[in-house]
Order: C-alpha cells, then sequence, then structure tokens
C-alpha cells in the first residue's frame, strides 16, 4: 500500500440540465443494452419531438463508447471492446466511428399510416442518416384495414341484439368511439409491429457477417407530461422494453433536442423542436395538433404536474399557486367547458384548466401502471405504477376539492364586483 501514488486530484463538476439528459440515460443505455445480452435497439422513429430525443440518447450512448475505446483507460477499453462484440456478436469487430456502431446495433422505422405526412417523414431520414442508424419505413393502412374488416366479419351470438342492428362499419368523422378506437387501433398496430420487426431485423440485415441469434430491445418514447394526463393509447409504442425519456417532460426534450442538435452535430434536431407536436392519427402534422386535442398546453402541463409532484399540491393550493403563476398569460381552451359552459374570466379558466388536469389524471391513471420502465432522474417524474400505492382507480369527481375551487372564484367575483361599483367615484371621494 505504500508504493501506491496518491490519486491525482480532480476538481468536481456539476453537470447542467441538457447534460443530465444526455448523458445519464445513454449510460444507462448501454449498461441496459451490454447486461441484456440482445442485438442492439429498435426504436418506431416518427420524426417528432419525443423519438428523435430517444433516438438522439442512442446516438450519444454511441458516440461516448467509441470515445471510450479511444480515450479511456487500457482496462477500460478492453472491456467495452469485449461488450462491442458480445452486442453486435461479431468476434473480430473494431467500430472506425460512432455511426459504424450505431448502423450495427440500431434500427429505426417510420411507420407511416395514411394521415402521416411529408414533413414527419423526411425529418425521420434526416436524423437516422444524421446518426447513422439502419432505417426503415413501413405502411400499416393494411393491417389496420384487416382488422377492421374482422370486425365487419363479426358475428354476435345471442337473441339480445339483432343482426340487422349490429353495426360494423365505425368511421373516422362518426362518433368519438368511433373515432377513438380508429385512433387506437393505429397505434398498437405499430406496437405489435414494433416486436415484430425487433425480432427479425437482425435476421433480416445480418447477411453473411454473422449468423448469431438474438433480437433487438424495443424502445418506447412516451414523456411525463403524456403520462399524467393519460394522452397516449394503452399499449401503444409507449408500451416497449425501456424508456429512456420516460422522467422528462416536454419542454425540457425540447430544450434537450436544440442542445444536442448544437453540441452533438446533428443540425436536423432544431427542425424537429421547432414543429408543434402532433399524433398524425387523424390528419398530418397541423392538421392534428397534440394541445388542441388535450386541451392544454405542454407547458401548462408541465406547471400542473409541477404542483401535484414537486409541491404535494391538491386542485385547490394548484389553483391558487397557478391563477399567480400564470397571470397574464393567454391559455389553451378547455375541452370538457365549451360553448355556454365556457369559463369567462381568466380566474375561471385556471380553475377550469385545474379540474380539467385532475380529472384527467384520475380516468387514467390505469394507464400508469402499465407504463414501459422508465430512466427516473428528475424530481417531477411520477413513476406512478411504482411509487404511488394508491389506488389506481378512484373516483375522478373531487366533489370537495372542486366546490372550495368554486368558493374561492365566488369569493373573487363579489371582491372585483364590489371594487369596481366603487370604482373612480369612490377612489375621488377618498382622495378628497
Amino acid at each position: 500500500p505504500l508504493l501506491l501514488a496518491p490519486t491525482p486530484v480532480r476538481a468536481p463538476k456539476l453537470h447542467d440540465p441538457m447534460e443530465e439528459i444526455a448523458y445519464g440515460p445513454s449510460a444507462w443505455l448501454w449498461d441496459y443494452l451490454r447486461r441484456s445480452g440482445q442485438r442492439g435497439y429498435f426504436l418506431p422513429l416518427s420524426g417528432g419531438a419525443d423519438s428523435s430525443s430517444t433516438a438522439t440518447l442512442v446516438a450519444i450512448m454511441c458516440q461516448r463508447v467509441v470515445e471510450e475505446l479511444r480515450s479511456g483507460t487500457e482496462r477500460s477499453k478492453k472491456q467495452v471492446l469485449a461488450d462491442v462484440r458480445k452486442v453486435t456478436k461479431r468476434p473480430q469487430y473494431t467500430p472506425t466511428d460512432w455511426k459504424d456502431l450505431s448502423g450495427k446495433i440500431f434500427v429505426t422505422c417510420y411507420m407511416a399510416s395514411r394521415f402521416s405526412g411529408q414533413e414527419t417523414r423526411e425529418r425521420a431520414r434526416l436524423l437516422a442518416q444524421d446518426i447513422g442508424a439502419v432505417h426503415t419505413s413501413i405502411c400499416i393502412d393494411s393491417i389496420t384495414e384487416a382488422l377492421q374488416g374482422t370486425f365487419r366479419a363479426l358475428e354476435c351470438h345471442t337473441e339480445k341484439v339483432s343482426k340487422a342492428a349490429l353495426r360494423t362499419e365505425p368511421r373516422m368523422d362518426g362518433t368519438v368511439m368511433e373515432n377513438l378506437a380508429l385512433q387506437n387501433i393505429q397505434a398498437r398496430s405499430r406496437m405489435v409491429m414494433a416486436y415484430f420487426m425487433a425480432q427479425l431485423m437482425p435476421w433480416a440485415t445480418d447477411g453473411d457477417e454473422t449468423v448469431a441469434a438474438g433480437s433487438l430491445l424495443v424502445l418506447g418514447s412516451a414523456n411525463v407530461d403524456e403520462a399524467l394526463r393519460g394522452y397516449y393509447t394503452k399499449y401503444d409504442c409507449s408500451a416497449a422494453d425501456i424508456n429512456p425519456i420516460g422522467g422528462i417532460n416536454k419542454g425540457d426534450l425540447k430544450s434537450f433536442l436544440q442542445w444536442a442538435g448544437r453540441e452533438k452535430g446533428i443540425p436536423v434536431l432544431q427542425r424537429v423542436a421547432d414543429a408543434k407536436p402532433s399524433a398524425e392519427l387523424t390528419g398530418a402534422e397541423g392538421a392534428q395538433l397534440d394541445e388542441e386535442d388535450m386541451g392544454m398546453s405542454y407547458a401548462e402541463l408541465g406547471d400542473l404536474g409541477h404542483c401535484r409532484k414537486i409541491e404535494h399540491c391538491g386542485p385547490l393550493s394548484t389553483f391558487l399557486k397557478l391563477r399567480t403563476l400564470w397571470a397574464g398569460r393567454r391559455l389553451t381552451p378547455s375541452k370538457r367547458a365549451r360553448g355556454a359552459a365556457a369559463p369567462r374570466s381568466f380566474d375561471e379558466e385556471v380553475a377550469q384548466k385545474v379540474k380539467d388536469f385532475f380529472f384527467y389524471n384520475a380516468i387514467n391513471r390505469h394507464k400508469m401502471t402499465t407504463l414501459t420502465p422508465s430512466y427516473h432522474a428528475e424530481d417531477y417524474s411520477p413513476d406512478d405504477n411504482r411509487f404511488d400505492l394508491r389506488p389506481f382507480l378512484q373516483p375522478a369527481g373531487f366533489d370537495a376539492q372542486f366546490a372550495a375551487i368554486d368558493a374561492v372564484l365566488a369569493e373573487l367575483a363579489a371582491e372585483a364586483a364590489e371594487g369596481a361599483e366603487g370604482g373612480p367615484a369612490k377612489r375621488a371621494r377618498t382622495s378628497g
């Protein structure tokens, strides 16, 4: 022990938030992959912010692996190279650069439908090209049409429903039930194809390089905000093996895309960050927007989730905090209160937003129980299916809490009316 030299002093380095997003999940992805014994990762790449963030994290993972092979200690280089050869099933393989490694272990797929737009398709292609992934595309229309055809052939073996009265032709422009069913079957078809392709793509692309078995791990791309709001299809592409962005909200993801575009040499990411989020289940990007569908913006969702998790607020406390935080801000119109029921004052808008959030969070908590295992490092990340042990089926009315909000609204309205009645004349008398 006396012959050992002391370790040189190193100044501590604190990573900024974007570096934390880049380096935490990317290290987790490599560690998970090398321990899993699988061949790499498969990602349904839509060209949107979420899947593009996941793809970028895989790219950063590849960059860090190759950098370690070049500049790590001899012991580290030996271990990392052994891991690379184990994962790729190529005993003599040494990556020439990080894109070469990406092309051996990362497959992306643009899963188009008749509602997909050319802009998202092109962004997905450019991103996959920039990071060296094996990029593919399919069209899921034949799958969804086959499922609808199967439903049309439905037979009802009971006298309670007559065959003449049975409806088997759902339409996208029909009822809400029809519309949602036709949207959801698109999303679920993508999940089925993702797992099918993840098992077959190594076999389909290896050629004569290796005959080793193994499949790819499927990556998910659902963010925190969508999970809290329940704005995703149960068992769609959010259902995967692991999800590196499941603990990160939309605002941080867009900032990360801008940062990675600058710092990691992936310029198309700025184009992704600038686009308005769209599920493209009823129309191309621009025709269907996430924030309009949800009735709340991602920025609003981030604030609501922060109040719920970090501040430990219920509906009333959330309302009292946000009416101050959101003062002067234009809020997204509610999906639940429209027409004559639409809020008129700013306080009523905030109150309705809070009620909408807690209502949707309650009715969709069952989805949280099936969320893909994710990387959780942010304090606002809920991960409710593991750490929140309250019953996931709960009353969504919040009668007492919403009544308390309404009482505060009435009090605020009375104060405003009293101030208006006093008006300038009262102020003039008191000033004289």
